[in-house]
């Protein structure tokens, strides 16, 4: 079982910046065996879509909506995820959730989510 807590949402004018946080708790076998960290967010009216992903090998991968303005990155030491959004823009608005991938199964373990809201 891995425990997923997200941080650092809110609100923010167009153009700013937000560092949001993935903390992520459990057993050491199931924190070692997390596969891949992903970012998603989901506005309303639509379906939830991926944002970021960061394999435990450190490989980066990013929606083309978002790439060159956010990055993702971890704390190892900290078991903690990141999600730097730059120049924000009013439709990145959005619920961000953070989810873990562990396993040879890849179960699925998700946060709660965090707000952010993009407006002048």
């Amino acid at each position: 079982q891995v425990q997923l807590v997200e941080s650092g949402g809110g609100l923010v004018q167009p153009g700013g910046s937000l560092r949001l946080s993935c903390a992520a708790s459990g057993s050491i076998f199931s924190i070692n065996a997390i596969v891949a960290m992903n970012w998603y967010r989901q506005a309303p009216g639509k379906e939830r879509e991926a944002v970021a992903t960061i394999t435990n090998g450190g490989r980066t991968n990013y929606a083309d909506s978002i790439k060159g303005r956010f990055t993702i990155s971890r704390d190892n030491a900290k078991n903690t995820w990141y999600l730097q959004v730059n120049s924000l823009k009013p439709e990145d608005t959005a619920v961000y959730y953070c989810n873990a991938r562990v396993g040879p199964k890849r179960n699925d373990y998700w946060g709660q989510g965090t707000q952010v809201t993009v407006s002048s």
